[in-house]
């Protein structure tokens, strides 16, 4: 009920004006019919992810009439948190069917036309880059405006009023900003099209203007219960912000002969959503899909690229971006938080070996003890982490007597006794491992997800165990267990 509940609210929210875009709900939707079919038909957990993905891809297919943007969205996408891997067929032929049906229904147009292309000056492809640069500050504002309207302190002041006077005042405040900028309301698609048009469409000054009350009219549409998605927004955006860019570097401030600002209004396009969906190759293919015209790839490409790489580098890797965050995984994270790490030790003892440790020795001695890793020590400290793998690389490539000090690995990632599983599972994933170290120390200022000894050193007689991610799975387990247990008293 809930998928059809967010399409109808969806189509309200668009129809009466909120600044969103189609494919949040499309997507959205997508995606929960294929959870549904996945459990419907008694699926594993780990074959879920495939139908899930099929369904992501052919909401986004269908929302721009985009199959191949949409097979690449589905991998790109933040959708890791679902065990298992996505289908490559599955996702294809999802894609394809959706593409199909839409393209039956509403035809095969290109929904943007963009003018001739042609490179004037050598001097362009640093200009595109610029345009990158600029655009990577668009999409942080963008993805950090619609972060805030979501916010637990925002909504907690907003659900003090009626839901029927929170989106009152929503389409108030909206009003309001169309009263200056009509083309704020909607998705925005004519004015996009106006934009790509060979006389630019809309004067600078508006322009600059527009870009402005966009943003907050988006911001606004999120906040206040409006339904919708946040590419179209972005589309938006960075066709203004790119246009404007055009204009100032040709018939504006500098009089350089470059493209006419069309050109660089589809550039920016894909330059705002790659930053603020952090998918830069979904970003590409759409505006090809969109346009039907690949005559300006390599300025894509370049602005997308650099956009995209400047957000996650200031925004880090686990921001979700425009896909906001997910609920069901929050929920997660926050059960595992409030387990203690000891419940996913190991029950053997850890394995301590000496640095000078012959390779093949460490190697049996690791396999005997079914382990994945174990600590080097020197004079009761410990000197490093070595695993199963590290040994076999090792014993290749330097023969069986190679000293394990050889095969440790470069950094020393361990947890301190206070830790909870969601600082494991933060340990464990990105480090590649199956298994880390966990020490008791009396230290108020360690790193929660420490890399390398402390300034101190870590002493051999501080290691408490070995905390594992089959332990992490043992402990979940056991939380279900006794919830069950207890739903069943």
């Amino acid at each position: 009920r809930l998928p059809l509940l967010r399409l109808i609210t969806a189509s309200l929210s668009l129809g009466s004006g909120a600044s969103l875009g189609p494919e949040g709900p499309s997507v959205e939707s997508g995606g929960n019919i294929g959870l549904w079919v996945a459990n419907r038909g008694g699926l594993a957990p780990e074959s879920q992810k495939a139908l899930v993905a099929a369904g992501v891809a052919a909401g986004l297919a269908a929302g721009f009439k985009a199959p191949i943007a949409g097979l690449f969205f589905a991998f790109e996408g933040s959708y890791s948190t679902i065990p298992g891997r996505p289908s490559v067929r599955a996702v294809l032929v999802a894609a394809v069917a959706s593409s199909l049906v839409t393209q039956l229904a509403l035809g095969d147009e290109p929904i943007f036309r963009l003018p001739a292309y042609e490179v004037r000056s050598p001097l362009e492809m640093p200009l595109y880059l610029g345009l990158g640069l600029v655009a990577s500050g668009m999409s942080l504002a963008l993805v950090k405006l619609l972060a805030a309207g979501r916010s637990e302190a925002v909504q907690r002041w907003f659900r003090r009023l009626p839901p029927w006077a929170l989106t009152g005042l929503g389409g108030l405040g909206l009003g309001l900003m169309a009263l200056g900028f009509p083309q704020v309301l909607g998705v925005g698609y004519d004015t996009i099209g106006a934009l790509l048009g060979r006389e630019g469409g809309i004067a600078l000054v508006s322009l600059l203007g527009l870009l402005l009350v966009k943003l907050l009219a988006t911001g606004l549409s999120s906040a206040t219960g409006f339904v919708g998605g946040g590419f179209a927004p972005s589309l938006f955006l960075g066709a203004v912000l790119g246009n404007v860019y055009g204009q100032l570097l040709g018939d504006g401030l500098l009089q350089l002969p470059v493209a006419e600002p069309p050109a660089y209004a589809m550039v920016g396009m894909a330059a705002v959503l790659a930053g603020s969906a952090r998918a830069p190759l979904t970003a590409l293919l759409l505006l090809f899909e969109l346009t039907h015209d690949i005559r300006i790839v390599l300025p894509l490409m370049a602005a997308a690229g650099l956009s995209a790489a400047l957000v996650e580098r200031w925004q880090g890797l686990a921001d979700p971006g425009l896909l906001g965050p997910d609920l069901a995984e929050e929920q997660r994270r926050g059960d595992l938080a409030r387990i203690p790490v000891q419940e996913a030790f190991e029950p053997e003892a850890p394995l301590v070996l000496p640095s000078d440790t012959p390779a093949a020795d460490a190697l049996n001695q690791l396999l005997e003890a079914h382990g994945h890793c174990l600590v080097l020590e020197a004079d009761g400290w410990v000197a490093g982490l070595v695993t199963l793998a590290d040994l076999q690389r090792g014993i290749s490539a330097g023969g069986p007597e190679l000293p394990l000090a050889e095969c440790r690995r470069a950094e020393l990632v361990w947890l301190a006794a206070d830790a909870n599983l969601s600082q494991l599972e933060d340990q464990l994933r990105p480090n590649g491992l199956r298994q880390l170290p966990v020490f008791r120390l009396e230290d108020p200022a360690l790193p929660k997800l420490p890399v390398g000894p402390p300034a101190g050193g870590l002493p051999l007689a501080a290691l408490e165990g070995l905390a594992s991610r089959d332990g992490l799975a043992r402990a979940v387990a056991r939380q279900l267990t006794s919830l069950a247990s207890m739903v069943v008293r």
